[in-house]
């Protein structure tokens, strides 16, 4: 009976020390994977339409990039489009960015853009407030464009939904 509970004994020590002996190792991989950064960079196309006064299709190419955090991580994306208005025959050029800080939370942005009906030609900023979804993109905005009289079947308020088509995604983990 002494010789069962000497060895539990033993044994339950042996444990103990290597536990406390290797927990003071400095190497350990779990500090590690705390001081790892993540960064995700995404890109590919997206479709959408935008509907204001006109309804507008809109195609292009975005690049997002991300920073992975446990808490509030930040992604930021530059896109490039064209939009069409078929029935009034008005083009547009648009460039734009935004930011969303943290994971469930609005999109704020601004773009650039350029309108022409092909005899006038308009120019302006757009600040959009959207949200993001399963590579569904929201969008809220008002076009703030210059005046030009003869060159009104453009939207002021609108609203833009896009689907983005993850075309390739890079991973960097650096310690």
């Amino acid at each position: 009976m002494i010789n069962i509970q000497s060895k539990s004994f033993l044994v339950l020590l042996t444990c103990l020390l290597t536990t406390i002996l290797l927990s003071q190792k400095k190497d350990s991989r779990w500090q590690n994977l705390r001081d790892t950064k993540i960064n995700i960079s995404k890109s590919g196309p997206y479709v959408g339409l935008q509907k204001g006064q006109f309804m507008n299709f809109e195609i292009g190419y975005e690049y997002q990039w991300k920073k992975v955090k446990l808490v509030k991580p930040k992604t930021n994306s530059l896109h490039l489009g064209i939009s069409y208005n078929y029935f009034n025959n008005v083009l547009g050029y648009e460039f734009g960015y935004y930011n969303k800080t943290g994971r469930a939370n609005f999109t704020y942005g601004i773009n650039s853009i350029y309108l022409t009906d092909f005899v006038h030609n308009r120019i302006g900023i757009t600040p959009v407030i959207g949200y993001k979804l399963f590579g569904f993109h929201i969008q809220a905005g008002y076009n703030l464009l210059t005046p030009v009289a003869n060159f009104k079947k453009v939207n002021s308020p609108f609203l833009s939904l896009r689907f983005f088509i993850l075309n390739k995604r890079d991973i960097d983990f650096k310690n």
